[in-house]
């Protein structure tokens, strides 16, 4: 499955902005999911702007879909501005009607639609073939399926995997473990997409206590769940408990700045100096930074600053452990595994709210 590509707050603003304008400018820009109605729309979208916390922006018309949001019928962002092709709608409205469908050649011939003729039409202006277009929204409803609890036999089921390959490869490239090899495990942890302001990010826990926390977009983030998997030795399946439920609450608070210390249980898994570390870093007050050399001697050791930034790396709890408080002795940010721009976008919230 392709990732969603992060954008800025910058550029979320800017795309608002033409959203509220209507700025055909940025026709092809972007598109913007409304999670009130579950509809993606262009710019221009006539429709009643929605407010700026119910919307969702991505560069592609394919990003939209895997996010689960289904084409508008008023702007049609699947055609060309004040231009609705006849197959595309005719298309289009046969995935809507059943959206599970897993597209074969006679489902073509029923609609009197040459299946090269739509392949080429949706390749060349939306850069995926229509088969691409139905697989993604299948697999949005799928993920958002799975984000709400359901279970992986429900979820491929209910869209239509009836072998469960298609599915099952899908599962593995997010997820890591293909869901026919669990119950070779005895141990079994929940993963759960939130959203944030910042992008979705992914929850692991069991029923006592959160293992991870990361931005989905973060670079590596399947070896993270891989050694994770490893070390527990443990399925990883998706799912909802207590902490993840707690965490999801406590986050909405931190987003809106009524939050400033966590209390959902954790589980650190790590070396004693990364323990130690982690540790030191939830101690750095709300709204503050710290260098990595004052970090290094806070825990007794002022010259392993360099081991310092290295366990802030492998922390596996972001915002929880809050290693984008840390900072170069410049005053420059440093690195950040979920990205700099969140974490200037963090550094910048907790100065605000503190």
């Amino acid at each position: 499955m392709k990732r969603m590509k992060m954008l800025t707050t910058e550029i979320i603003q800017e795309f608002y902005k033409a959203l509220l304008n209507k700025n055909s400018e940025y026709e092809g820009v972007f598109y913007v999911g409304v999670k009130t109605t579950g509809v993606f729309c262009r710019p221009t979208c006539p429709a009643r702007k929605p407010k700026f916390e119910n919307c969702e922006f991505y560069k592609t018309a394919e990003e939209a879909l895997l996010a689960s949001f289904r084409p508008c019928l008023r702007c049609r962002p699947l055609s060309h501005p004040n231009h609705v092709s006849d197959l595309v709608r005719i298309l289009v409205d046969a995935v809507e009607a059943t959206p599970e469908k897993r597209w074969r050649i006679r489902d073509f011939d029923k609609l009197c639609v040459d299946a090269s003729t739509a392949r080429h039409q949706f390749k060349k202006r939306f850069d995926m073939t229509f088969v691409e277009y139905a697989r993604a929204r299948r697999m949005g409803i799928a993920m958002k399926q799975i984000r709400e609890g359901k279970t992986v036999t429900e979820t491929q089921l209910d869209t239509g995997y009836e072998s469960s390959s298609g599915f099952r490869d899908a599962f593995s490239k997010i997820m890591g473990a293909a869901p026919t090899n669990f119950d070779k495990h005895h141990n079994v942890l929940k993963a759960s997409w939130l959203d944030s302001p910042l992008g979705p990010m992914l929850a692991i826990a069991d029923d006592e206590a959160l293992y991870l926390l990361e931005f989905v977009e973060r670079r590596g983030l399947e070896r993270e769940i891989e050694r994770l998997r490893i070390k527990t030795k443990s399925a990883i399946i998706p799912g909802i408990t207590d902490p993840i439920k707690s965490i999801e609450a406590e986050l909405k608070l931190y987003f809106e700045g009524k939050l400033r210390n966590f209390k959902t249980p954790i589980h650190l898994m790590g070396t004693p100096f990364q323990k130690l570390v982690w540790e030191e870093l939830m101690r750095i007050s709300f709204g503050t930074t710290r260098s990595y050399g004052d970090q290094a001697a806070a825990i007794g050791k002022p010259f392993a600053y360099r081991a310092v930034a290295n366990a802030n790396g492998r922390n596996q709890l972001t915002i929880i452990i809050p290693c984008h408080r840390i900072i170069n002795t410049n005053g420059e940010l440093g690195g950040y595994g979920g990205g700099i721009s969140r974490k200037k976008w963090l550094i910048d919230h907790e100065n605000q709210k503190a």
